[in-house]
């Protein structure tokens, strides 16, 4: 079980990028269910989510709310995704640990994982998504969530919650 800190986007920008997406079925990439989609913050890997709940407790204190916007697709090797926009997410993420993490945070909300050494497949998405902008909406909590291994890929579950402070 791997532990994470992570936003959640509301259900109605979930609803308009899976409407967005339209139908998704077979090919070459493993979509990402739309109830799982987040943006991570902080990855801990094997840790107690009960010990992480009270350092992100601290370390989250008093943090403010910040106004989040997906857009744009991107690719990492293997990994189809959009870009978060949002001028407060950087620090917040330093806050949850991301800085703990050997590369450099970069925002972002996993749509679909293909193969590495087969790009092509996802190249039609990046297009189709190139444009796409959701709405924006300020994200009030973070959450932390664990992630559990199924014969059909990763399933994530929120184990606490944490606010973020309204202006």
């Amino acid at each position: 079980m791997h532990v994470f800190s992570a936003l959640m986007p509301p259900a109605d920008v979930v609803d308009a990028l899976a409407a967005e997406l339209g139908e998704r079925g077979g090919g070459r990439l493993r979509w990402s269910l739309p109830e799982d989609w987040h943006v991570t913050l902080g990855f801990y890997g094997h840790a107690d989510a009960a010990e992480r709940a009270g350092w992100l407790r601290e370390r989250l204190a008093g943090r403010p709310a910040i106004d989040v916007r997906l857009e744009n697709a991107g690719t990492f090797p293997g990994v189809l995704w959009l870009t978060v926009a949002s001028e407060g997410l950087t620090a917040l993420a330093l806050a949850a640990g991301a800085d703990a993490e050997a590369r450099p945070y970069r925002a972002h909300l996993t749509l679909a994982r293909f193969p590495r050494e087969e790009p092509e497949f996802v190249r039609p998405w990046k297009t189709r998504l190139a444009r796409f902008s959701s709405r924006a909406w300020t994200a009030t909590e973070v959450v932390l969530m664990r992630s559990e291994r199924t014969p059909d890929g990763s399933r994530y579950r929120v184990t606490d919650r944490f606010p973020l402070e309204r202006a």
